[in-house]
């Protein structure tokens, strides 16, 4: 009776391996699908936003350059900007578009011209 208490209490020695279920693939998913989003879609929606503000850059506003040259603009043309740096000397710069890093808002006292 004893043997037959060892023989039920050994492993079965089949050789059918455990396929891996569904669920252990999903971190690698997540994972993926986090690396997707900030290496793909995010900067193509900083992209298109930026296009966007240089596209909508029109006279009279204040910009700031990538060299931190603040301005106003004076003059837009297809591919340059011109922008007024210092009032009292009439001093313009010329820049193209993608030199332009930030376009501020018109504050409420300023109006339009």
């Amino acid at each position: 009776m004893l043997t037959n208490v060892m023989i039920l209490a050994e492993p079965a020695t089949t050789s059918s391996t455990q396929q891996p279920s569904m669920a252990s693939f999903l971190p690698l998913f997540v994972v993926f699908g986090v690396f997707i989003y900030l290496f793909m879609i995010r900067p193509q929606k900083q992209e298109k936003q930026r296009q966007s503000m240089l596209s909508s850059i029109k006279k009279n506003d204040r910009v700031e350059t990538i060299g931190g040259i603040i301005g106003t603009v004076t003059a837009v043309r297809d591919t340059e900007i011109t922008i007024k740096v210092d009032e009292s000397s009439n001093t313009k710069i010329t820049f193209v578009r993608g030199a332009i890093r930030h376009v501020s808002p018109k504050e409420a006292g300023e109006k339009d011209a």
